[in-house]
């Protein structure tokens, strides 16, 4: 795989999970990084793990000017952005449709769907203006599946992948190429704390029992890798699952 010397990341959700993965990997292929979460202890912890070629960046992708804030302090700090994993992302209640509440849909819309809208936004201006970048969306089995995830994370995923193609498409000729990897079931902390709603737990509990095994965040990290890399140079508007075989059930 192409070396990613010279070239420069930017992470979202690096503080933990996935995001903290492909930080790292990407910062041993030789990128340097900025490691993005809306914690910033946790960024900073990312960042001092890979050193000196990472800078860490506190921004809460839903907001826009947080988000613009975000990509200034890249362009600050290493000139260009060749890389974007938009991974920040949140978990729903698994509430079914006629058990979530608005605000409960607006918010977990609002992160995973327009934050990645927002952040991709902000910097394909500037991939634009340097010839080219390569845009990695963490989607998720439920961008593909029904019952996989509540309403608004199911919502939410299917619509990352409508917009990494719409991206791809429009950008091809310019170099942009865009892609999303669809976790299976990972080891992360997303959703550490969280309430889950009884009604949709039990509809979606057989569904989510043929993804039983469980990746390592490194695992989503190498796909992520991979797609950006110049091995995939040919590669644009994939949706690649990455389940160990969950969604060939």
């Amino acid at each position: 795989m192409t070396s990613f010397d010279t070239k420069v990341c930017l992470v979202t959700g690096a503080g933990s999970g996935i995001g903290r993965a492909m930080a790292l990997a990407f910062a041993k292929a030789g990128a340097r990084v900025v490691a993005c979460d809306i914690d910033a202890g946790s960024a900073g912890r990312t960042a001092a793990e890979i050193g000196d070629a990472a800078v860490a960046a506190a921004a809460d992708i839903a907001d826009e000017a947080s988000v613009a804030a975000l990509v200034e302090t890249a362009i600050e700090s290493f000139g260009r952005v060749d890389v974007l994993c938009n991974n920040a992302g949140i978990m729903d209640t698994m509430a079914l449709p006629a058990g979530i509440t608005v605000e409960q849909w607006e918010r977990v819309l609002r992160v995973n769907l327009t934050g990645t809208f927002l952040v991709t936004h902000a910097v394909l201006p500037h991939m634009l203006s340097q010839g080219g970048g390569a845009i990695v969306n963490t989607a998720s089995e439920a961008g593909i599946r029904g019952g996989a995830a509540g309403a608004a994370y199911t919502a939410s995923k299917h619509g990352v992948v409508g917009l990494t193609k719409s991206v791809a498409w429009a950008y091809a000729k310019d170099g942009i190429r865009c892609n999303a990897i669809l976790p299976g079931p990972t080891i992360t902390n997303i959703a550490d704390g969280a309430a889950f709603d009884p009604a949709g737990a039990a509809r979606l509990g057989p569904v989510l029992a043929l993804g039983e095994r469980l990746a390592q965040p490194e695992q989503m990290a190498e796909a992520a890798l991979f797609l950006a890399s110049d091995a995939a140079s040919f590669v644009n508007g994939a949706i690649m699952p990455v389940d160990g075989g969950w969604s060939a059930a």
